[in-house]
């Protein structure tokens, strides 16, 4: 027996391929009512046309609802988190952030992560399973229904920053990315839209060579090959230097920024020293660096940067000319921050 199709998963061609002796009109009209008008059923048919109605009545369609266990708000004002359960049991989380005028989904990719960063949660948990796309598009979905329920709007961002590593499950990202861009549908413009990687050289590869149009976010966190790979175990898979040829190869082609992540961790690397080796690091690229204090998490001990600290680090790269962020610290009360997701925990 044929599965059903899934319309939270499927692109507007892929759909519309599905439905041979339709004219594109219809696909158009379906797809919509469930990516525009956030519909989690179609089985109330009585706004489409006669043909629509028969197709429905001869092939059996689904769409991917996540379902939502728990949702905590920051003491913040502006995050809330989402614990949302796959159809298999398993869990994600989802973190919506409020800024004035605009909202940013921060979606994850994988039940759990491979990468192992010692000091993200996600990592100490392991790795469970990729998501699939209709599993990625329905968490963006999800946020979208959340804010309509409150007469809410202004979806304008994502960050694929959540649990997992996005080119560890490239396929099915760039499909729900796909999706979610389309003008018919949601219309999510690429610019807005960032990819973060812990320094996957295959994938940084294949996006350069797919001209991808979205954002590229790199973890760093040590600006030698020990002491990157002392934080960031993948380090040691794709060492610093191929890592660094990969992101320039990117740059030069696609004539844009890499936005690279640093977790500034008190007494580690957060020093004037780490501050100059990320600078001649750096020197020559089109970069941005954004300088996270570490947010706390229960497998790893290390404590957050001081703000003396973290200004002195700002100004060593400032001094290179180099561009930089403090990034504000958002949800930390309830585990919503850079590195603190794990399905469940609060």
């Amino acid at each position: 027996m044929a599965a059903n199709l899934n319309l939270t998963a499927l692109t507007l061609n892929e759909l519309a391929g599905s439905m041979p002796g339709l004219a594109p009109v219809h696909a158009r009209t379906l797809w919509r009512a469930v990516q525009r008008e956030l519909r989690v059923d179609v089985s109330d048919r009585s706004a489409f046309q006669v043909p629509l109605r028969r197709w429905l009545e001869e092939n059996p369609v689904e769409v991917t609802a996540l379902a939502g266990v728990r949702e905590i708000r920051s003491g913040d004002g502006w995050t809330r988190k989402f614990l949302l359960r796959l159809g298999d049991g398993h869990t994600i989380e989802t973190v919506l952030m409020g800024y004035p005028g605009r909202f940013t989904a921060c979606l994850s990719t994988q039940a759990g992560c491979a990468m192992g960063c010692v000091f993200c949660a996600t990592g100490q948990a392991g790795f469970t399973r990729h998501l699939s796309t209709g599993e990625i598009v329905a968490q963006v979905l999800h946020c979208r229904r959340a804010l309509a329920a409150e007469g809410l709007s202004g979806l304008r961002n994502l960050v694929l920053m959540g649990m997992g590593e996005p080119l560890h499950n490239y396929d099915s990202v760039m499909s729900a990315l796909e999706i979610v861009t389309d003008p018919c549908g949601q219309n999510l413009g690429p610019s807005r839209i960032s990819i973060s990687t812990v320094g996957l050289v295959p994938g940084i590869r294949r996006l350069t060579e797919e001209r991808r149009p979205y954002h590229l976010a790199v973890s760093l966190h040590g600006a030698t090959e020990a002491e990157r790979a002392a934080l960031v175990p993948v380090g040691r898979r794709w060492p610093l230097a191929e890592l660094m040829v990969a992101c320039r190869e990117y740059t030069a082609a696609m004539g844009r920024k890499i936005f690279f992540e640093w977790t500034l961790i008190a007494g580690g690397n957060d020093t004037a020293e780490q501050a100059g080796r990320l600078a001649a690091l750096l020197r020559g690229m089109p970069a941005h660096v954004n300088l996270i204090p570490l947010n706390p998490t229960a497998g790893f001990a290390g404590s957050a940067a001081s703000e003396g600290a973290a200004d002195r680090f700002q100004g060593i790269l400032r001094a290179a000319g180099i561009p930089s962020t403090i990034r504000q610290r958002r949800g930390i009360d309830v585990a919503a921050g850079c590195g603190q997701l794990k399905a469940g925990a609060v």
